[in-house]
C-alpha cells in the first residue's frame, strides 16, 4: 500500500472563523474574525514541573474501556448490537476527558470597549489540571474558561504553545476527581479504513460525538504559523465542524489517536475530510513544552513523501529549502502567472525532478519506513544542525549531508 504525505490547504477550526475561497486550484485559507491574524498575544507562563503523560499504547494492546458502573445503561446494552454498544460504552467512559474551552478577547476602541467571544474543545491530560487544545482556540485572548463534564467551570492559564503544530497547553485548578485523563494511542499504527469517533463541542454543543473511519493517513495542512506545514496528519470523515478544534479522536478502544483540527470545506462547515494531528506528535511536543516551555525544531524542507517498501519517495521538496540544497532529488513546484483579456491566471506545476527521484531510507543511520517516523528523526534536531539523509539513488546508496533550517 501506498501513503502520501502531502502539502493540503485546509481551514482551522474553531467558533468564530470563517472561509475565504481564493484563486485557481480552491485553496481554503482561515479567517479568525475575533482577532489579527497577524498577532500572536497567547502570554505563557512558566511552565510547571513534568508531569506524567499517558504512555503511548500499541493498538495490539488487549486494554478496552472499563465496565460502564450503571446497572441501567448494562441492561440497555444489552439490547443493542455489539458495534452500538462499543460506540455507547465508548461515549460513557471517554466524554468526561472531553471539555469545552470558551476565549474572551476584549478591545477598547475609540468608542467603547468590546469583548468578543470564541469556543472550542480540549482534552484533560492528567489529574493535575493540564489541558490540551489546539493553539488556534487560544489564540489572541484575554481570557479563557474550561468547562468539564459536570458543568464546573474553571480560568483556564495558559502555559506553553507551539503555533507550528497548533498545540496549547492550559492550566485549570480543579479538584483531581473532578478530572478524567484520557488515554493515548499509538497513532504510528493507524490504518486506512479503521472506525475513529470524534468527541467536542460543534457550534458549542457540548461532548457531541460523531463517528467515521480513517481515510487517509500522512496528509500536510497549514499551520497557524505563517510558512509552515503541520506534516503526518490524519484525514478523518468522521463530522467535525467550528468548535471541535482541540477535541479528541479515539479509536474503537477508547485510546485517543489524535486532536480534530481542521477541516477543508468550501463553506466553513463539514464535508466529509476533517483532520487531526496524531497522537504521536502531541505527546512528544507537549512532553517539550512541559520540560522547556518552547519547541525549537529543524526543517529538512522535505514537504511531502510517498511511502513505498523500499523507502519514501521525495515528491515534494521546498525551492531553496535544506535538503534542496544538500542536493536531493524530489519534486518541486512551478508556479506560472499568465495575462489573458487583462486577468491575471495563477497556476501551479508539480515537476520531476532531472534524473529521476531519490528513495530516502534513513535518517542518520537509522531507517525510516513511513512519514511520522521521518518527520520525528527530522525535529529532534535544532536549526543549524546537520544531519545526514540517507539515500538511495540509481540503486546506489549514498549520504547527503543537510544543514536544517
Amino acid at each position: 500500500m501506498r501513503k502520501v504525505l502531502r502539502r493540503r490547504f485546509s481551514t482551522l477550526l474553531a467558533c468564530g472563523v470563517a472561509v475565504a475561497l481564493m484563486g485557481v486550484g480552491a485553496v481554503l485559507r482561515a479567517q479568525n474574525f475575533l482577532a489579527p491574524p497577524s498577532a500572536r498575544n497567547v502570554q505563557p507562563q512558566t511552565p510547571p514541573t513534568l508531569v506524567e503523560l499517558p504512555p503511548i499504547q500499541s493498538s495490539s494492546s488487549t486494554s478496552s474501556l472499563q465496565p460502564v458502573a450503571q446497572d441501567d445503561l448494562n441492561s440497555r446494552l444489552a439490547e443493542l448490537t455489539p458495534e452500538e454498544q462499543i460506540a455507547v460504552r465508548l461515549y460513557a467512559e471517554r466524554n468526561k476527558s472531553v471539555v469545552n474551552v470558551s476565549t474572551f478577547e476584549t478591545r477598547q476602541t475609540f468608542f467603547a470597549r468590546q469583548v468578543s467571544e470564541g469556543c472550542g474543545s480540549g482534552v484533560v491530560l492528567n489529574r493535575q489540571g493540564v489541558i490540551l487544545t489546539n493553539f488556534h482556540v487560544v489564540e489572541n485572548t484575554t481570557k479563557i474558561v474550561v468547562t468539564l463534564f459536570n458543568g464546573e467551570s474553571y480560568e483556564g492559564k495558559p502555559i506553553a504553545v507551539d503555533p507550528n503544530t497548533d498545540v496549547a497547553i492550559v492550566k485549570i485548578d480543579a479538584p483531581a476527581d473532578q478530572l478524567f485523563p484520557v488515554d493515548f494511542g499509538d497513532s504510528s499504527r493507524l490504518l486506512v479504513g479503521q472506525t475513529v469517533y470524534a468527541i467536542g463541542n460543534p457550534f458549542g454543543l457540548e461532548r457531541t460525538m460523531t463517528k467515521g473511519i480513517i481515510s487517509n493517513l500522512n496528509r500536510s495542512i497549514d499551520s497557524p504559523q505563517q510558512f509552515r506545514q503541520i506534516k503526518g496528519v490524519i484525514q478523518i470523515d468522521a463530522a467535525i465542524n467550528p468548535g471541535n478544534s482541540g477535541g479528541a479522536l479515539f479509536d474503537t478502544k477508547g485510546r485517543m489517536i489524535g486532536m480534530n483540527t481542521a477541516i477543508a470545506s468550501h463553506v466553513g462547515e463539514n464535508s466529509g475530510v476533517g483532520f487531526a494531528v496524531p497522537i504521536n506528535t502531541i505527546h512528544r511536543i507537549v512532553t517539550i513544552l512541559l520540560e522547556r516551555g518552547e519547541v525549537v525544531r529543524g526543517d529538512a524542507g522535505v514537504v511531502q513523501v510517498t511511502e513505498t517498501e523500499n523507502g519514501l519517495i521525495p515528491a515534494l521538496i521546498d525551492e531553496g529549502g535544506a535538503a534542496d540544497l544538500a542536493g536531493l532529488r524530489g519534486g518541486k513546484l512551478v508556479i506560472t502567472v499568465r495575462e489573458r483579456n487583462g486577468m491575471r491566471y495563477r497556476t501551479q506545476e508539480q515537476v520531476r525532478p532531472e534524473g529521476g527521484f531519490d528513495l530516502i531510507t534513513g535518517v542518520n543511520g537509522q531507517p525510516v519506513k513511513t512519514g511520522e517516523e521521518f518527520i520525528t528523526a527530522v525535529e529532534e534536531h535544532e536549526p543549524g544542525e546537520k544531519i545526514i539523509l540517507n539515500v538511495l539513488r540509481g540503486g546506489r546508496q549514498i549520504e547527503l549531508p543537510v544543514v536544517l533550517k
